[in-house]
C-alpha cells in the first residue's frame, strides 16, 4: 500500500483498497473495457500514523525544553533532568549530548504527562491559577489542619464580630424564641407585648412585623417554638397558656383548675400564675407548663379540656414546694425542675409519681432557680440559682456539682444559660443595677469552668440569651427593652446577616388621588379606558391633568358664600344648629317678648281673628268671679285647676 501520487484527497471520497497499480489484461478482455474508469485511492494508514506520531513528540519535546529553560532561571540549583514518560508511568532520563533519535521514540509518551502520578518534576511548578492563600494539599498539612489553634481555642468560635439591636420596648425583654429554621424571632416582654421579627422580610429598619398581647395585661416569662416550628407556647403571668401557630393566631388555650380543691391532681389545669414551660423536643403536640399552684403539667395540644399528666415536687419533709422552672431533657425521657427549696428533682417522663434523680442542696433554699439546661449531650445539666451561682452536674453522679461559680448577680426569676453547639463552653447573663455597671454576657470553659470571654451587652441587666445551633447566632434579651443578635460574616448563616445587606425601604407617599380603575371588558372602543399599567406612572399622568391635580379650595371664613358652608360645620344640620337652634339673642322674660307684639296683633290680625270674623266676631271667655261660684258637687279631678 502507497500513498497516492497527486497527493490530493477529497471529501467524502476517501477509501482503503489493495489494488495494485496495473489491472489484470484477463479479466480487461473478459469485460470488453480496459479500465474500471478512475482508480480509488490508496493510503498507508502505518506512515500516517508515524508521521503523526513523529510530529507530537517534537511537540513535547519543545513544550518540555521550554518549560525546563524556565526552571533552571528561577532555581539553578535544580539538575538539568527531565521528564520523559513511559507507557508504565512516569520515568526520569538524563539528557544526552547526542539528540533524541527516532530510533528512541518507543520509550516516549505522546501528550502531556499523565494526571495523578506520584512523582513531579524537580521544581514541583504548578500549571494554572495560583492556589488560594492557606491551601494545604498533602498529608501532613492535612494534620496540622486538624490541629489547628482555632479547633483548640473555642473561644475563636464565638459569632461576636458584629450586632444588631431589636427595639422591644421600653421595659426588660423576658422571653425570647427561635424557631429551628432559625427564620423568626419571638420576642415577649413585661410590657405585655410579644413581638414577632422575619430575618428574612425586614430590612434595615429592623422593625417586627406583628405585635400584639396574647394575654392581656399579664407579664410574658416564656415563648418558645415547637420542634416543627408551627406553634408557639406562650406562657404568662396568669394560670392558662396558650398556644399560637405561626403567625400568632391562637391555637388552643390550657384550661384553668378549680382553686378550692386541695389535691392538684382532681384539678384539670393550674389554679395559680404559671412560672415556666417548654416543648417536647421529640412529640410536636406535647408541652410542659409549671406553676405556683406546685405541680408540673404536660399538656396535649389536641385536648385543652384537662392536663395530660401531672407531677407534684415535694420536699424532704413531704411538703409542696414551687417549681420555678422546668424542661425536658434532650431525648425528652425525662422532666427536670428547680425548685423554690433549693433542690433539682428530675422525672421519668412516664413515671409522674417518685423522682429519678433528687438533689436536695443544689441551691440556697428559698431562693428561685432561674433555669435548668440540658447539654447536647444529655449528660451534663447547668442550673442557674437565685443565690448567684453558676452550677453544673453530672447525671451519673447527681450528689455533688461538677464545677460552681458564684458572684454571678441574678436579679430576674427568669435569667438564662445555655451551652454553646459543641458543648464546650457555658453561657449566661449577668444582672447589674440601674446606674452602677454594664450588663456582661458571660462564657464559662466546661473543663476547668473558668470566665474565658465576656461581651459587654449593654447599660442594663443581660435576663435571656440564646445560642442557636443552625445559625450560630447568639440572641440575648436585655432589662431595657432591646434584643440583641450577634453573628459572625464568615462563621455564622442567614438569621441577621439577610437584613443588615437590605436598605431601608422609603414610604412612598401619593402627592394625587388617582380614580378607581373601572374594567368594563365589553364596552365599545370609543368608550374603553386604557389599561392602567403602573401606579407610578398613572400619578405623574394625573399631576400633569390640571382637573385632578386641581388644589383643593381652603376652608371657608366666616358665615358662608357661594353654596358653601363656613368653618363652624360641613353640613346643613350643624349650620343650623350653629345659626338658629344656638341664638341667644331673645329676651330673658318671655311674658314681655311676647306681650310686645299684642298691638301689633291687635291692629293687624292674621292667624286668628279672621277665622272667627263670620261666626263670632266678637270673642266670649268664660268669666270665674270667685271659688265660691263654682259648683260644689263637681268632682275633683273636673274642677279647674287655677
Amino acid at each position: 500500500m502507497v500513498l497516492p501520487s497527486n497527493g490530493h484527497v477529497g471529501c467524502g471520497q476517501i477509501k482503503i483498497s489493495t489494488m495494485e497499480d496495473s489491472e489484470d489484461p484477463n479479466v480487461a478482455a473478459t469485460m470488453g473495457f480496459s479500465g474500471f474508469g478512475r482508480k480509488a485511492r490508496t493510503f498507508d494508514l502505518e506512515a500516517m500514523f508515524e508521521q503523526t506520531r513523529r510530529t507530537a513528540v517534537e511537540r513535547s519535546k519543545k513544550t518540555f525544553e521550554a518549560r525546563e529553560k524556565e526552571g533552571e532561571e528561577k532555581k539553578p540549583q535544580i539538575s538539568a533532568s527531565r521528564i520523559v514518560a513511559s507507557g508504565s508511568g512516569l520515568r526520569n532520563e538524563r539528557e544526552s549530548s547526542s539528540g533524541d533519535s527516532d530510533d528512541g521514540s518507543d520509550d516516549e509518551f505522546i501528550g502531556p504527562p499523565a494526571p495523578g502520578s506520584s512523582s513531579h518534576a524537580p521544581d514541583d511548578e504548578m500549571i494554572g491559577p495560583p492556589l488560594p492563600p492557606g491551601y494545604k494539599d498533602s498529608d501532613e498539612d492535612d494534620e496540622d489542619d486538624d490541629g489547628d489553634d482555632e479547633d483548640d481555642n473555642p473561644i475563636k468560635r464565638i459569632p461576636d464580630s458584629h450586632e444588631i439591636t431589636l427595639q422591644h420596648g421600653t421595659k426588660t425583654v423576658s422571653a425570647l424564641g427561635l424557631d429551628p429554621s432559625g427564620a423568626r424571632l419571638v420576642t415577649g416582654g413585661l410590657d405585655y407585648d410579644v413581638r414577632f421579627w422575619d430575618f428574612a422580610g425586614m430590612d434595615g429598619s429592623l422593625q417586627a412585623f406583628r405585635s400584639h398581647q396574647p394575654c392581656e395585661c399579664h407579664q410574658i416569662k416564656s415563648l418558645q417554638y415547637s420542634v416543627t416550628g408551627d406553634a408557639i407556647l406562650v406562657v404568662a403571668g396568669n394560670s392558662q397558656a396558650k398556644v399560637l401557630d405561626r403567625d400568632g393566631f391562637p391555637v388552643m388555650e390550657c384550661v384553668k383548675g378549680d382553686q378550692y380543691i386541695v389535691d392538684m391532681a382532681n384539678t384539670k389545669g393550674h389554679t395559680a400564675m404559671l412560672n415556666g414551660g417548654c416543648w417536647h423536643p421529640k412529640i410536636k403536640e406535647e408541652f410542659l407548663t409549671c406553676s405556683n399552684d406546685g405541680t408540673v403539667r404536660t399538656w396535649d395540644v389536641s385536648n385543652d379540656k384537662k392536663h395530660k399528666s401531672i407531677f407534684k415536687p415535694r420536699s424532704a419533709q413531704g411538703k409542696r414546694v414551687i417549681p420555678t422552672c422546668a424542661t425536658y431533657s434532650r431525648d425528652g425521657k425525662l422532666i427536670a425542675a428547680g425548685c423554690q427549696d433549693g433542690t433539682i428533682q428530675i422525672w421519668d417522663r412516664n413515671m409522674s409519681v417518685h423522682t429519678k434523680f433528687h438533689c436536695r442542696q443544689a441551691h440556697v433554699p428559698g431562693t428561685d432557680t432561674s433555669c435548668v439546661a440540658f447539654s447536647y449531650g444529655g449528660t451534663v445539666i447547668a442550673t442557674r440559682g437565685g443565690d448567684d451561682t453558676l452550677k453544673t452536674w453530672d447525671m451519673r453522679n447527681f450528689k455533688k456539682p461538677i464545677h460552681m461559680t458564684s458572684g454571678l448577680p441574678n436579679y430576674f426569676p427568669m435569667t438564662d444559660c445555655c451551652f454553646s453547639p459543641d458543648d464546650k463552653l457555658l453561657i449566661t447573663g449577668m444582672s447589674v443595677k440601674k446606674g452602677e455597671g454594664n450588663g456582661k454576657l458571660l462564657f464559662f470553659d466546661m473543663v476547668e469552668f473558668k470566665k474565658v470571654y465576656e461581651i459587654v451587652v449593654t447599660d442594663a441587666s443581660v435576663v435571656r440569651c440564646l445560642w442557636h445551633p443552625k445559625l450560630n447566632q447568639i440572641m440575648v434579651g436585655t432589662g431595657n427593652g432591646l434584643a440583641k443578635v450577634y453573628y459572625d460574616p464568615f462563621k455564622s448563616q442567614r438569621g441577621a446577616k439577610l437584613c443588615v445587606v437590605k436598605t431601608k425601604r422609603k414610604a412612598r407617599q401619593a402627592e394625587t388621588l388617582t380614580q378607581d380603575y373601572i374594567i368594563t371588558p365589553h364596552a365599545l372602543p370609543m368608550f374603553r379606558e386604557p389599561r392602567q399599567r403602573s401606579t407610578r406612572k398613572q400619578l405623574e399622568k394625573d399631576r400633569l391633568d390640571p382637573l385632578k391635580s386641581h388644589k383643593p379650595e381652603p376652608p371657608v371664613a366666616g358665615p358662608g358664600r357661594g353654596g358653601r358652608v363656613g368653618t363652624h360645620g360641613g353640613t346643613l344640620s350643624s349650620f343650623i344648629v350653629k345659626n338658629i337652634a344656638l341664638d341667644k339673642t331673645d329676651d330673658s322674660n318671655p311674658r314681655e317678648a311676647i306681650l310686645r307684639h299684642a298691638k301689633d296683633a291687635a291692629d293687624n290680625p292674621y292667624w286668628v281673628a279672621p277665622a272667627y270674623s263670620t261666626t263670632q266676631p266678637k270673642a266670649v271667655f268664660a268669666e270665674v268671679d270667685s271659688e265660691e261660684d263654682e259648683p260644689d258637687n263637681e268632682p275633683e279631678w273636673k274642677k279647674r285647676k287655677i
